[in-house]
């Protein structure tokens, strides 16, 4: 389940940084709202795919809450999945 979790936490760091970066200044300078509707649910499905691992796999490697929190809190910072990967997936 961790290499799940890590292909997971790829795609939805990948994912918020083509929200952020991509999508929603092609919606507010170039007037294309539609990729904001395409990469936002792709992120949003990422997200709620990558909580629920994070909930799983607390138990199966007993990351302590304070590890659980970072891991969490990760995924509404850019790239904090990346240095989640880094750190506590390797």
């Amino acid at each position: 389940m961790l290499n799940w979790f890590k292909k997971i936490a790829l795609l939805e760091g990948l994912s918020l940084l083509l929200l952020l970066f991509i999508a929603m200044p092609l919606k507010y300078f170039a007037d294309l709202p539609i990729y904001v509707k395409y990469v936002g649910m792709t992120h949003g499905i990422l997200f709620i795919l990558y909580v629920i691992m994070a909930f799983l796999l607390k138990e199966e490697k007993n990351w302590n809450l304070k590890n659980f929190a970072i891991i969490l809190v990760a995924s509404f910072i850019p790239a904090g999945t990346f240095y989640v990967d880094k750190k506590y997936l390797s």
